[in-house]
């Protein structure tokens, strides 16, 4: 396995650990609360925080247990990361009209900001995902 292909799970991993605990803590809140009142700014920027910081200390750590197998990114590899964003950021650009939907109707920021969030991890679960297959079965 390249370790580009390491670098797509460890971002898939992360891309559905660290949300399922943000949406655990904060939507267990929902129901019968006021969502106005419900504190999200920091876990969520906590979550953001902490899927690059896991991001980042997974890819050192994969990089230096296979430094034998680095090798510089060939044409296939280039081609796989491409298309594996070009779907991430279609998927972007269609879930980020939910954001923008709840915005235009003047929906509390709790709903905007959380859908965004949610639009921004499939983004990265899509992109992750595509190139994983891409990298098992080709382009």
């Amino acid at each position: 396995m390249s370790l580009e292909e390491k670098r797509a799970w460890i971002y898939t991993v992360v891309a559905v650990v660290v949300p399922a605990v943000y949406f655990a803590m904060i939507l267990s809140q929902v129901p019968g609360a006021d969502v106005t009142r419900i504190a999200y700014v920091r876990p969520l920027l906590t979550a953001v925080g902490v899927s690059i910081v896991l991001n980042v200390a997974a890819t050192i750590v994969a990089s230096i247990l296979a430094r034998d197998d680095i090798a510089p990114k060939d044409e296939r590899e280039r081609q796989i990361d491409r298309h594996g964003e070009y779907v991430g950021f279609y998927v972007m650009s269609v879930a980020s009209v939910v954001p923008l939907v709840l915005a235009m109707a003047e929906a509390p920021h709790f709903w905007i900001a959380n859908a965004l969030y949610l639009a921004f991890v499939l983004a990265a679960l899509t992109s992750s995902i595509v190139k994983i297959v891409a990298y098992r079965r080709g382009l």
